[in-house]
């Protein structure tokens, strides 16, 4: 017989083994408690331990409690919160057949099992309750199924509400030879327990799928959570773009952080931020050189992008002018300072002064003023036509003035001579007297017949060289180029120059007059003119001061204004200012920067020619421009969010996914994606906070109505009380399904009852105190043995 009931036990167990072969028994030798031991080789470990060959209440390998008992408890404590699958059951039976004679089925009829986190069944859930067994059909061993999460497995039963079905023994009892409890540790998964993936907000994944209710961990993605970001992303749903780490290396796929740092020209954790402060390269160490306008150099090379700042030069405008060069892009050519040193690389100033004939801050200016030699000392002699004398050495070019000779034009004619050079000799003065060294005036007249002051005058300059009259000096076919007078002996003025004065001076430098032969300028041109004669506009796309200034973008390519750079007919697209060299700014774009930009990621500025956003798009936009809003009922960043069940089927608010007009029936939320609980009559819930207008349906209550009613309540919106007779009503009709306290019977426990052995309800215990307790109790367990048998 023993052997049957072994042969029967390994069949149950053997058909359950395909699902559940991979889960582990959690209870196993674990710490148990029992409400009462029958023996002490009958404590609540026995259930525990493995052991259950021998199904003997003297075997000792199974827990007994004590006879006499109106209530019975056995509890195991797995450790810690677990994921519970589902219970193996081995009940007593004696080591004799189980089937509907063996007297042990009675005692454990009504069973009920618990998954709680405290040693209270009450604050669990009730995963199995035995209604409907009986002695032909109870299961031994019984696998039950409790997919819950918990620490304590609870095995109840009690004897507290007679009457009890046929076949149930009067008192509760534990008989349990072996209780496994199979299922994982939490957060795992499958009938393999894998760990779950990460999911957001430490939430347990889905036990049977692993899947992950809210989404994932930042920088992980994946139905099971389970796969780190990748393709240069990281963060929630992978959706952040990584920045630019070294050597193109992934960022951390979590924070976005860069292992081994930024690529060169930028910089922070996530090497999103471009080189600042007049930095740039690798880590921003390396500082920017001198560019144009206190611009800042490029974030990765730091090469100045509108070249360097007067006396550097270079791609990184780290380099002073040098070659005797200064000012912007070393153009200019320094001045003759001191024993030939450079001039200062930015202003051209000569630091220990200049040689000899030159003077001024640069020394680019020849002594003037009839000076000469070091610091423009020394004062020139006679020169010739008033010319200034050479600035070095104080000779005169072009001979002395008449009268004087020698290299310096410092000594008088002698030996009657006077005039240029001396070469000049005296008129026929009366007597014989010696002229005057200058003008060969004879100072007593002439002699007769002579002409002049000096007796000997020469013409002026007549033209073609012609003589002038004998008389009076006058030219008779007028003058050479750059004279004027009726001797041809005065020069051009009133900015005219050439023959006849009749030539016009062009725009020489602060209005000097040009020279009077041929109209050159000797200091240069006014802005925007060029050429010998000063007669030429700038071109070839420049303006200003000798043409060295590049003008800007104007529209379609046209020349900038000569003089002052400006552009007659406007920019081209993305530029602005006077001279069209701005950018355009303040969240504009395109022509006259007349353009908006859309709605950029960050309030970040658009592109300033085309109003492309370089980041991406804010919530509810998209396109190159960001000036397009969400739509196909989509919404958010990069209108990835799907609207919920707005009214009528309405698009939903494309920034925040709002519905405008409330929600679809049955639906409620800002978003009208959570589903309305039960309503009375199956009225639709409110749009906004999901409550029922007219109340609950039957079982449940709540402002959303999707709370079953708790216990003592049932009926619409749970309003009604359970019986007061009742141990536990139904929710919906408060039908007493766990039976009536003693003394009251019927479906709402609310008629009187007349209990058979009402001497035994005075009696909780065996008294020695009570002695009437004591023969009742034995009596009637007399009684029952005679009746039933022993188990």
């Amino acid at each position: 017989m023993y052997a049957v009931v072994l042969l029967v036990c390994c069949s149950w167990v053997a058909l359950l083994c395909p699902s559940v072969q991979a889960y582990e028994n959690l209870a196993l030798n674990k710490s148990a408690f029992q409400s009462s031991d029958w023996r002490y080789f009958t404590g609540a470990d026995r259930a525990v331990d493995g052991r259950y060959t021998d199904l003997w209440w003297y075997g000792g390998q199974c827990a007994v409690s004590y006879w006499g008992n109106t209530t019975a408890e056995w509890r195991v404590d797995l450790g810690g919160v677990k994921y519970i699958h589902h219970v193996f059951i081995q009940h007593m039976t004696n080591n004799k057949v189980w089937d509907e004679n063996n007297r042990c089925i009675g005692r454990f009829l009504g069973f009920s099992v618990y998954i709680s986190n405290t040693t209270n069944k009450e604050d669990g859930v009730l995963c199995f309750r035995d209604t409907n067994y009986t002695n032909a059909t109870i299961p031994n061993p019984d696998n039950i199924t409790c997919p819950y999460h918990g620490r304590y497995v609870i095995y109840y039963n009690n004897r507290t509400h007679p009457p009890y079905p046929e076949g149930y023994s009067q008192y509760a009892y534990i008989g349990l030879c072996e209780l496994e409890v199979y299922g994982c540790d939490v957060y795992t998964y499958g009938v393999d327990c894998k760990r779950c993936g990460n999911c957001s907000g430490g939430v347990q994944c889905n036990h049977v799928t692993g899947s992950c209710p809210k989404g994932c961990d930042a920088g992980i993605y994946g139905d099971k959570c389970d796969l780190e970001c990748g393709n240069n992303t990281y963060g929630v749903e992978c959706k952040e773009l990584c920045g630019n780490c070294s050597n193109g290396e992934p960022c951390h796929h979590v924070d976005g952080t860069c292992p081994h740092g930024c690529d060169a020209g930028m910089y922070g954790d996530k090497c999103d931020k471009e080189c600042g402060n007049k930095t740039y390269g690798v880590e921003c160490k390396e500082l920017c050189g001198n560019c144009s306008n206190g611009k800042p150099c490029h974030h990765v090379d730091g090469t100045c992008p509108h070249g360097c700042v007067a006396g550097m030069y270079g791609d990184k405008c780290d380099k002073e002018c040098g070659n005797n060069t200064y000012g912007m892009e070393c153009k200019e050519l320094c001045g003759n300072c001191s024993n030939g040193e450079p001039c200062h690389h930015v202003d051209g100033t000569c630091q220990n002064g200049c040689v000899a004939g030159m003077y001024g801050d640069k020394c680019d200016k020849e002594c003037g003023n009839n000076t000469y030699g070091m610091e423009c000392k020394e004062l020139c002699g006679n020169c010739s036509n008033g010319e200034p004398c050479h600035h070095v050495d104080g000779t005169c070019q072009n001979g002395c003035v008449a009268g004087m000779y020698g290299d310096k034009c410092d000594k008088e004619c002698g030996n009657k001579t006077y005039g240029m050079e001396c070469k000049e000799l005296c008129g026929n003065c009366s007597n014989g007297e010696p002229c005057h060294h200058v003008d060969g005036t004879c100072p007593h007249g002439c002699d007769a017949g002579m002409y002049g002051v000096t007796c000997k005058e020469s013409c002026g300059n007549c033209s073609n060289g012609e003589p002038c009259h004998h008389v009076d000096g006058t030219c008779p076919h007028g003058c050479d180029a750059g004279m004027y007078g009726d001797k041809c002996d005065k020069e051009c003025g009133n900015n005219t120059y050439g023959m006849e004065c009749k030539e016009l001076c062009g725009n020489c430098s602060n209005g000097e007059p040009c020279h009077h032969v041929d109209g050159t300028c000797p200091h240069g041109c006014v802005t925007g003119m060029y050429a010998d004669k000063c007669d030429k506009e700038c071109g070839n796309n420049t303006y200003g001061m000798e043409c060295k200034e590049l003008c800007g973008n104007c529209s379609n390519g046209e020349p900038c204004h000569h003089v002052d750079g400006t552009c007659p007919n406007g920019c081209d697209a993305g530029m602005y200012g006077d001279k069209c060299d701005k950018e355009c700014g303040n969240n504009t774009y395109g022509m006259e920067c007349e353009e908006l930009c859309g709605n950029c990621s960050n309030g970040e500025p658009c592109h300033h020619v085309d109003g492309t956003c370089p980041h991406g798009c804010v919530a509810g936009m998209y396109g190159d421009k960001c000036d397009k809003e969400c739509g196909n009922k989509t919404y958010g960043v990069e209108c990835k969010e799907l609207c919920g069940n707005c009214s009528n089927g309405e698009p939903c608010h494309h920034v925040d996914g709002t519905c405008p007009h409330g929600c679809d029936a049955g639906m409620y939320g800002v978003t009208c994606k959570e589903s309305c609980g039960n309503c009375s009559n199956g009225d639709t819930c409110n749009d906004v906070d999901g409550s029922c207008p007219y109340g609950c349906d039957v079982g449940v209550y709540g402002k959303t109505c999707d709370e079953a009613c708790q216990s003592g309540r049932y009926g619409i919106s749970c309003a009604k009380a359970c019986g007061q007779n009742c141990r536990g009503c139904n929710r919906f009709n408060g039908v007493c399904e766990l039976g009536c306290y003693p003394g009251w019977t019927g479906t709402f426990c609310e008629k009187r009852s007349t209990y058979v052995f009402k001497y035994l309800l005075s009696c909780n215990q065996f008294s020695a105190q009570n002695p009437y307790c004591i023969t009742t109790y034995t009596k009637y367990f007399i009684v029952m043995i005679l009746k039933y048998g022993s188990c």
